[in-house]
């Protein structure tokens, strides 16, 4: 079956709403509609609301937080994890320094694959899991080379069991041993190891807009009976376009903290808005900050994967390797809702036969409830919400419908606080997740500012018309990435 749409909505954006010749009764002409024919039309005044609600925003209102700033940039730390575990080769037939080391382990890399030079954190006297396909081997570090690590089994014939060349493996570090009296014998052979964290920052991006309405405009009368996103209605036409421009500007601060990203040297953004230093225009949006330092998942079997458990359960072990919270808030297009609500219903011994979804009786007078809000797979709790910004054709549902592979269907936001080092503060705070910063001060708050300039009403200039101004500057803080999930 195949649903095609009308090629008549009303679905273009009017930027400038006035009330013009064309949109009155025609008094000139002798046509059926104009004032010249005897018969007085019966006249709908009110005007129809056929999209219902058109605002998206509301999202970053449900996961996250806001915040007052006062400088041009905002840097975070993140602590490391607290185990030591690197990946890189195991070459039984090389030596480290003239330790004589059995295996030497190099081409360090940390769990998360980036690569490390010489901060590994491993040390001198560790005891260490060496695990090679097929095998797992304790072994002593005995010397430490730069990133280069020196390795002697406790059972050497399990450690000769490796292979003789270069072998990826994986090195986990349990524990420490030394002999009675022993000496840490200064930095050369142990050494101190001291906490480590990764720095993170972002930055703030001005948006404007305004509306401007002459001064006869404004006091100008129209037929239609109009009504605003906010409930505010009349027959003065600049009042709608006023709230449409308002309503429209509030949408923008959100789409822009979820799809914004960060300009680059390569770019010539840089130098149409006249910023300095170079690569310093744009700003971490929500679906970047994921994409660079989060978890992507783009299904087991296809675009819209979640039709069974095994998305879920992958999903589920990355989520066990990095923070493990238990609660997540998962925002999805349409698609994605109805597949997973299918998902769950198919677990349902009477789902077989269509007949029961959810915990209640299905009498004939009760109307079926064909969708579910949530469900618990192991020990994870995931809570379901229909994004509209994913699903409406004037926003990102009608991006995905062109973007293939980069289509988003959903993103998974971890519920609750995270504890962070705040270098401007100068201590530990709790913070959602996810929270927007804007620039204000004793003077000057710009999260939301808004202005009137013109002579119409309260008179500030000579302009015969009234300006109204919209201004904001913010930025997204995406804080524990690791702990996010995006759908595509």
């Amino acid at each position: 079956m195949a649903i095609t749409a009308g090629g008549s909505l009303n679905s273009v954006p009017a930027p400038q709403q006035q009330t013009l010749s064309t949109n009155y009764v025609d008094f000139t002409t002798s046509s059926t509609e104009g004032w010249a024919q005897q018969y007085l039309p019966e006249l709908m005044e009110k005007e129809a609301e056929v999209f219902g609600p058109r605002t998206i925003s509301g999202f970053l209102n449900q996961v996250g937080a806001e915040e007052a700033m006062t400088s041009d940039r905002v840097i975070w730390s993140e602590q490391s994890r607290l185990h030591i575990t690197l990946t890189g080769t195991i070459d039984l037939d090389g030596n480290v320094s003239s330790s004589g080391a059995k295996g030497k382990f190099t081409s360090v890399k940390d769990v998360d694959g980036n690569a490390i030079t010489s901060t590994h954190g491993v040390r001198n006297h560790d005891i260490v899991l060496l695990s090679t396909p097929g095998k797992v081997s304790r072994c002593l570090v005995v010397a430490v080379d730069g990133a280069a690590i020196g390795l002697r089994a406790y059972d050497e014939d399990v450690l000769t069991g490796h292979s003789e060349t270069a072998e990826a493996a994986t090195l986990l570090v349990i524990g420490s041993e030394f002999k009675k009296g022993d000496n840490y014998d200064g930095a050369t052979t142990r050494g101190a190891n001291e906490p480590d964290f990764k720095t993170f920052t972002n930055k703030p991006i001005i948006m404007k807009d305004y509306y401007e309405v002459s001064g006869s405009d404004a006091g100008r009368i129209g037929w239609v009976e109009v009504s605003s996103e906010g409930g505010a209605s009349g027959y003065l036409w600049y009042l709608k376009a006023e709230a449409d421009t308002r309503a429209r500007f509030t949408d923008y601060l959100e789409m822009a903290m979820l799809e914004s990203i960060p300009g680059s040297n390569s770019t010539n953004v840089d130098g149409e808005l006249g910023l300095s230093p170079e690569g310093d225009a744009g700003t971490e949006g929500l679906f970047y900050a994921i994409e660079q330092r989060g978890n992507v998942t783009t299904g087991v079997t296809g675009v819209n994967a979640a039709t069974d458990l095994a998305e879920f359960d992958a999903i589920l072990a990355e989520f066990d390797k990095q923070g493990a919270i238990e609660e997540n808030m998962m925002f999805v297009n349409r698609a994605t809702s109805l597949a997973i609500d299918d998902m769950l219903a198919s677990m349902n011994s009477y789902g077989a036969g269509g007949t029961s979804y959810g915990v209640f009786d299905n009498s004939e007078d009760m109307a079926l409830n064909l969708g579910f809000s949530g469900f618990r797979r192991g020990s994870y709790d995931f809570y379901k919400s229909d994004f509209r910004y994913l699903n409406d054709k004037a926003t990102r549902g009608g991006i995905n419908a062109t973007a293939g592979a980069n289509a988003i269907r959903g993103v998974m936001i971890p519920a609750g606080t995270s504890s962070v080092y705040d270098q401007t503060l100068g201590k530990n705070l709790k913070r959602p997740f996810l929270h927007v910063r804007y620039r204000a001060s004793q003077t000057d708050d710009r999260r939301m500012k808004t202005w009137v300039t013109g002579s119409v009403g309260a008179a500030t200039s000579a302009l015969d018309a009234m300006q109204l101004h919209f201004l904001s500057e913010r930025c997204l803080i995406v804080q524990g990435a690791n702990n996010f999930m995006l759908m595509k």
